[in-house]
């Protein structure tokens, strides 16, 4: 029996394992950006499941790049090498490949924790930072007004991305991906809706696409050419008048030529007014579109929760992964549950044998 789902893919010099990915989980338990046991342990977990790539939460690309006091960083010397623990046990203990993802929150920065306020400012007593942002437009009324990016600020940025590589490279990541969705702030200049800039960087598609492509170009120019990098997007703004899958797959056409090696395909966040329809796998469909138009491997994702549909994704040649966060939190084993469903075999900690081919694991194999 063959399975797309469990077949090996590789990207430049990556060889992944399956196409099961852990996606990125923002955890809030960090300390100054720093990784704390809880990422050893959060992230440890997902090593041994059978996935065959981790992509760790955002890591933000300086300090005030941060969307709250608790999110991870990758701008600092600390950052680096509590980071570099998480991966050094994860590759002790665990056979999937490990990717970062960085990002600079933009706007959506300086809020509270999610268990303290959900999408809530913080407060200047609360410690609140100044925000940046393509233009000088707030989130939302009551949220504070972000400092547009001049030319100088917008170096910084650029340049901070660029740092925060070198620093994945040094800890020996294997792929980054570099967030342009949900609202933060590459996705601010690419959609019309946030970029109301009047100079180079906005304007038309061309204009709005300049400054992500540059911090792009930026990243790949100090990232090993043998290992791959990618971008998460959100495919839509869910609002009319936003960013589009058409505008995705054009934006797609032009990473593809910079040296992009696959996009992640997601959707909104960029405003409190989105209406999205969730659903099990409600965002394949501009993943497929995006993979079809683009010639871009994709990555999907959204509440894919049963295995036969994570096979006929990959078999349909909707998306090359698919990427799973509140099913690997409900059962961090899941690939073994999708496994035993497919009838393949797929990698275990010998540890768990037990558990690995128990009376459950057996039955579920025999179609039980």
């Amino acid at each position: 029996m063959t399975s797309a789902l469990f077949s090996p893919i590789t990207l430049r010099g990556l060889e992944i394992e399956n196409c099961i990915v852990v996606g990125p989980m923002d955890q809030y338990s960090a300390s100054d950006g720093s990784a704390s046991d809880w990422h050893l342990m959060h992230l440890g977990k997902f090593a041994v499941s059978g996935a065959g790539l981790i992509i760790t939460e955002s890591a933000a690309v300086e300090e005030r790049g941060r969307i709250t006091h608790g999110c991870l960083g990758l701008y600092s010397d600390e950052n680096e090498a509590a980071l570099d623990r998480v991966v050094r046990f994860c590759r002790e203990h665990g056979t999937a490949k490990l990717g970062v993802q960085l990002a600079h929150s933009g706007r959506k920065g300086s809020t509270l924790l999610p268990w303290e306020g959900r999408a809530a400012p913080l407060t200047a007593d609360q410690g609140a930072w100044q925000t940046f942002g393509c233009a000088g437009q707030p989130r939302a009324d009551g949220w504070p007004v972000p400092e547009p990016l001049d030319l100088t600020g917008l170096k910084r940025v650029r340049d901070a991305h660029a740092a925060a590589v070198t620093r994945a490279a040094r800890i020996g990541f294997d792929l980054v991906e570099l967030v342009m969705a949900h609202g933060y702030l590459l996705h601010e200049f690419l959609s019309p809706l946030s970029n109301l800039r009047n100079d180079a960087y906005g304007g038309d598609i061309v204009g709005r696409m300049r400054f992500p492509l540059e911090v792009f170009d930026a990243m790949r120019a100090v990232w090993p050419a043998d290992k791959p990098m990618g971008v998460r997007v959100s495919a839509t703004d869910w609002i009319e008048g936003g960013w589009s899958v058409e505008d995705t797959v054009l934006l797609a056409r032009e990473l593809k030529a910079r040296g992009c090696d696959y996009m992640a395909v997601s959707s909104g966040g960029l405003s409190l007014e989105q209406k999205i329809p969730v659903g099990e796998g409600h965002q394949v469909d501009f993943s497929s579109q995006v993979k079809r138009e683009a010639g871009m491997p994709t990555m999907t994702m959204g509440m894919i929760q049963d295995p036969h549909h994570a096979e006929r994704i990959v078999a349909g040649d909707a998306a090359d992964f698919v990427a799973l966060a509140r099913t690997m939190l409900s059962d961090p084993h899941w690939p073994w549950y999708a496994a035993a469903t497919l009838g393949m075999e797929i990698s275990y900690p010998r540890q768990y044998l037990r558990g690995y081919l128990s009376r459950w694991h057996r039955a579920k194999r025999a179609g039980e």
